[in-house]
């Protein structure tokens, strides 16, 4: 179990690095094209063109924060942990879905079974916490029971 949750924390670290980097490759392509755009005769499109490219590399730069936020909560999380209770850094089994509590990165596939990286904060998470095998609750209309916490 120990080298699932290994499995699915790596991935999740992949796609908070996936998302760090397109963040930074965002902010640089409007910093380039900033700087590329020469001042002509229309000296409006020009400052307009610069404006374009500031909320470009602004809408980056705040993706960038929040991806590294996402990477500061991960490095909080030990998968090697075995939980009785749900909480941070636990699998939870129900009887709709697997749930890997760590950040909101959505469906993620190990050997052709399919996890729901889930935020605590989330409303899932939120339901999910401190919950035990035979637990269970409802959510949107629908009645969840934990099968198992690891």
């Amino acid at each position: 179990m120990n080298n699932l949750k290994e499995q699915l924390y790596k991935m999740c670290i992949a796609y908070v690095q996936a998302r760090i980097n397109d963040a930074r490759q965002s902010i640089e392509d409007a910093q380039d094209s900033s700087d590329e755009d020469t001042k002509s005769s229309a000296g409006d499109k020009y400052e307009t063109g610069r404006e374009m490219m500031q909320q470009v590399a602004d809408r980056g730069q705040a993706q960038l924060n929040e991806a590294n936020k996402l990477m500061v909560a991960l490095s909080t999380i030990t998968y090697n942990t075995k939980h009785t209770k749900a909480d941070t850094g636990s699998l939870v089994s129900t009887n709709h879905g697997k749930f890997y509590i760590a950040i909101s990165a959505g469906t993620i596939s190990v050997d052709a079974q399919s996890y729901f990286a889930v935020s605590p904060a989330s409303p899932i998470g939120l339901k999910l916490n401190g919950k035990e095998e035979g637990d269970e609750f409802d959510l949107n209309g629908r009645a969840y029971r934990i099968e198992s916490v690891a």
